[in-house]
């Protein structure tokens, strides 16, 4: 099982109740393949440093997850066949990533 991070960021017109209902799928996928998730984050409605399909902000959002290789692969098949995702980037952490994702999350956790 390797240790994964994915960024995404949708569409700005969607609705609160279409980006939970979009999140929650991929989530349910991504367990469906076996994933372990460690952490979800929701970065909200963010400006975009350019313009991506003519829209200058779009929601971010962050997985942390623990899977085998094979299933990324369906998983960005399936980002570039929903219209709601704009870009996506899954990174394979090493293990000085996957303590700074700690130290992160603590953070966070702090703030709140």
């Amino acid at each position: 099982m390797n240790h994964y991070e994915t960024v995404f960021i949708l569409n700005p017109v969607l609705s609160e109740d279409q980006i939970k209902e979009t999140v929650k799928k991929y989530e349910d996928f991504l367990v469906s393949k076996g994933a372990k998730m460690i952490a979800k984050e929701d970065w909200g409605l963010k400006k975009l440093a350019y313009p991506i399909q003519n829209k200058k902000s779009g929601f971010y959002h962050l997985f942390e997850y623990q899977v085998a290789g094979e299933a990324i692969e369906p998983l960005e098949l399936e980002f570039r066949r929903d219209e709601r995702f704009m870009r996506y980037l899954t990174v394979k952490l090493d293990k000085h990533a996957i303590s700074w994702a700690e130290r992160r999350r603590e953070r966070n956790k702090q703030k709140a």
